[in-house]
């Protein structure tokens, strides 16, 4: 669905992409690991356009679009739903008006036909009946709901998720690890879930990709990554990784547990 191809981008001479490689195959949950300020947000932007890469190709879905100008762009970003880590809602505007907000700039659909619209996508998050509240009214999980209905209202074949469960309690974690796979499961949608945390990461990936100094250096369904001896690999999983995989029998896991 998206192929990532010897992506480079440097910001202030420095190095946060460079080279990466990384396939999405259409219909999988592809959760991409790695520390703080690896390049995970940037290559987000990148995917949909909101950044150029300095180097390097983006395809999506058979279409090279790295290299087309920004009204095409703009066509194919409908296609692409994201999540921004901080939801990136507008304050001075209610639930349902940030829902609708792209529709009103760039359909041409009736008032009614909207609001039906608002209205199922926030039904599709478990969050009807908020539509006139303000995002300062909402919390940080209803916030975070509210930014992926946004995300849902042109139907798109992708969702990008940027660090969904920063910033969030453990029960607010749960349920939206469980609402990205209840979407996958309901939309068949392709999900790209950005992330450094390890129980959200085993929680929603049919595979992931660890990024080190700007390369992929793992890639794998959750068991692979899991049996994968990169140590940079293996030290990231440790930190952070729930009981029920560090409990594994698995001597891999083990030699790095000291077991």
């Amino acid at each position: 669905m998206i192929s990532v191809r010897n992506v480079t981008k440097s910001f202030g001479g420095k190095n946060v992409l460079n080279g990466l490689n990384l396939e999405i195959p259409r219909g999988e949950t592809i959760v991409v690991m790695g520390r703080s300020g690896s390049g995970k947000s940037v290559l987000l932007k990148i995917i949909t356009g909101l950044m150029s890469a300095d180097s390097g190709e983006i395809w999506f879905d058979g279409t090279e679009i790295s290299r087309l100008g920004t009204r095409e762009v703009n066509i194919i970003r409908r296609n692409i739903g994201m999540l921004f880590q901080s939801a990136a809602l507008f304050d001075s505007m209610t639930v349902a008006e940030n829902i609708a907000f792209m529709l009103d700039q760039h359909t041409d659909l009736s008032k009614s036909d909207i609001r039906k619209i608002v209205d199922e996508k926030l039904s599709l998050v478990d969050l009807s009946g908020v539509q006139e509240l303000r995002p300062a009214e909402l919390s940080g999980g209803m916030r975070k709901r509210v930014g992926l209905a946004r995300a849902l209202a042109f139907n798109p074949e992708v969702i990008l998720y940027d660090e969904p469960t920063t910033g969030l309690d453990p029960v607010t974690c749960t349920e939206i690890n469980q609402l990205i796979n209840d979407l996958h499961a309901k939309l068949n949608v392709t999900s790209v879930v950005v992330t450094h945390d390890m129980h959200s990461a085993f929680s929603v990936a049919t595979r992931m990709a660890m990024i080190h100094e700007g390369k992929q250096i793992a890639y794998g369904t959750p068991d692979e990554i899991i049996n994968n001896e990169n140590p940079v690999l293996q030290q990231f999983i440790l930190f952070g990784a729930p009981d029920q995989i560090l409990n594994m029998e698995n001597p891999i896991l083990k030699r790095y547990l000291g077991r």
